[in-house]
């Protein structure tokens, strides 16, 4: 799996991959990443989420409807907690 998800992440399994690597290159090349602390990768994260359409039609792609927000929401409020 690449960093760049596009059609990749099908399933539990490989978004807990996709989400393994990002943080081994954040290890290797956190220098280079924009958002360098949590708190800039959390409200960078909650930019794109917002402006994600413009970013879908930007690149001809529909945003998805049937993704389960609900899951993405309770694993990164888990990940505040949990060891």
């Amino acid at each position: 799996m690449s960093l760049t998800p596009d059609g990749d992440v099908r399933s539990r399994d490989e978004l807990v991959s996709f989400v393994r690597e990002l943080h081994q290159d954040f290890l290797r090349n956190g220098q280079e990443w924009e958002n360098q602390n949590l708190g800039s990768f959390l409200e960078a994260l909650a930019a794109w989420m917002q402006d994600s359409p413009g970013w879908y039609q930007n690149f001809g792609k529909e945003l998805p409807d049937g993704g389960d927000w609900t899951f993405l929401a309770r694993a990164l409020q888990a990940a505040t907690v949990y060891e």
